[in-house]
């Protein structure tokens, strides 16, 4: 991947994060602006927060990739094949083509004759003409006085039927899901070259907050999204992208600045999250990009970004499902405040899984957890025994 520069003492390792598609833009700032204080004057309800995504972002425009370059993007149009695959029977084992009903009471004391004598057959071969099956190669016996086979098979055995692969009525992947690895390679395995999908330019801005916002930078690209990083908010909200996601500069503090600059450049939505961590997050857009502002603590930058940016990016790609929940039973309580939406770390414990934190997450707790759990809102928490969907962190 391009090079990092500018960053301070991060260390490069750190840098992969973000991968071969995350770039970087660290052009110097044109001017200085002087700031007010930044105040947040109410909390607003996630829900709400998430309804003003689904109006700021839209699914960006399609386009066509090689299929090696779309692992991991969302596709934006069902994957089918133009005709059966395979086009016709082929072994799935090396051996011998046969037709089942000529050893159908063959054995190792019963040997049948075969006359005339069956083709030996690779696996990937095509299936010679009248054959249903493959005797597996020490199954058979040839010699002066003809071929002989020791065991009976069944028609379809170590065969693979035309169309078996992937047939043009059964679509392979869905518009709105994310290619795997493995589907590149299944696809690759039945002719599918080129593939169409939806892939947002997104520029990842770290406002004094570079690890957190290396963290969400792989976050953002995990989600199908081709992340440019960038280090001066000012100028990331100059430039055309899909969204802007920054990291810093929410709160507060003397150096808060992040959401006065986007209410210059265009406008602020909400300021406040009903988020724990992550109540001084806030969204807007300028010129109709939306614009997420997560705060530089690396626990509610994450509370932030898997509750509310991962959605966004959702909206983006097109994407039609989120992580997949792992289903487990709680073996702790988790007791949660009723007013605020909550994300907890969690770890598993035997078979199930316990809280290791609440609101601010020590770094040994966020080291230790396996995933989080979300408590909306209204609860007030859950008692041992429940069964949580457990999500996995960028």
């Amino acid at each position: 991947m391009p090079g990092v520069k500018g960053v301070g003492a991060v260390p490069p390792i750190v840098f992969a994060y973000i991968a071969s598609r995350c770039l970087t833009d660290t052009r110097p700032l044109p001017h200085t602006v002087r700031m007010t204080a930044q105040r947040i004057s109410s909390l607003t309800p996630i829900a709400q927060v998430l309804a003003r995504v689904a109006v700021l972002a839209q699914p960006v425009g399609p386009r066509e990739v090689a299929l090696p370059d779309a692992e991991g993007r969302v596709l934006s149009a069902d994957i089918s094949v133009d005709r059966p695959w395979p086009a016709t029977a082929i072994a799935l084992a090396d051996g011998w083509a046969v037709h089942s009903d000529r050893v159908a009471d063959a054995g190792p004391y019963a040997p049948m004759p075969l006359h005339p004598a069956p083709e030996r057959v690779d696996a990937g071969n095509v299936l010679p003409r009248d054959t249903d099956a493959v005797l597996p190669p020490d199954a058979v016996t040839t010699g002066a006085g003809g071929a002989e086979a020791h065991a009976a098979v069944t028609a379809g055995d170590g065969v693979l039927a035309a169309g078996a692969d992937a047939a043009p009525d059964r679509p392979l992947r869905l518009a709105g899901e994310r290619l795997r690895a493995v589907d590149v390679a299944a696809l690759q395995a039945v002719g599918i070259s080129r593939v169409r999908v939806r892939e947002p330019r997104v520029r990842v801005v770290s406002v004094g907050a570079d690890m957190a916002a290396l963290a969400i930078a792989r976050g953002v690209a995990a989600q199908g999204a081709n992340v440019i990083f960038v280090r001066a908010l000012e100028r990331a909200l100059a430039e055309d992208a899909a969204a802007v996601i920054a990291v810093g500069g929410t709160g507060a503090g003397r150096d808060d600045t992040s959401v006065t600059l986007l209410a210059r450049a265009g406008q602020v939505d909400i300021h406040g999250f009903g988020l724990l961590p992550g109540e001084t997050a806030a969204l807007g857009s300028v010129r109709q990009q939306p614009v997420l502002l997560l705060p530089a603590r690396l626990d509610a930058a994450l509370a932030g970004f898997v509750v509310v940016g991962a959605a966004l990016l959702r909206r983006l790609t097109g994407a039609i499902t989120s992580q997949p929940d792992m289903p487990l039973t709680l073996s702790r309580k988790i007791v949660s405040t009723v007013g605020m939406t909550e994300v907890v770390p969690v770890r598993r414990s035997g078979e199930g899984i316990e809280p290791l934190a609440y609101g601010y997450w020590p770094m040994q707790a966020l080291a230790r957890a396996d995933g989080w759990v979300l408590v909306p809102a209204e609860s007030e928490g859950f008692p041992a025994g429940a069964e949580l969907a457990m999500r996995a962190f960028p």
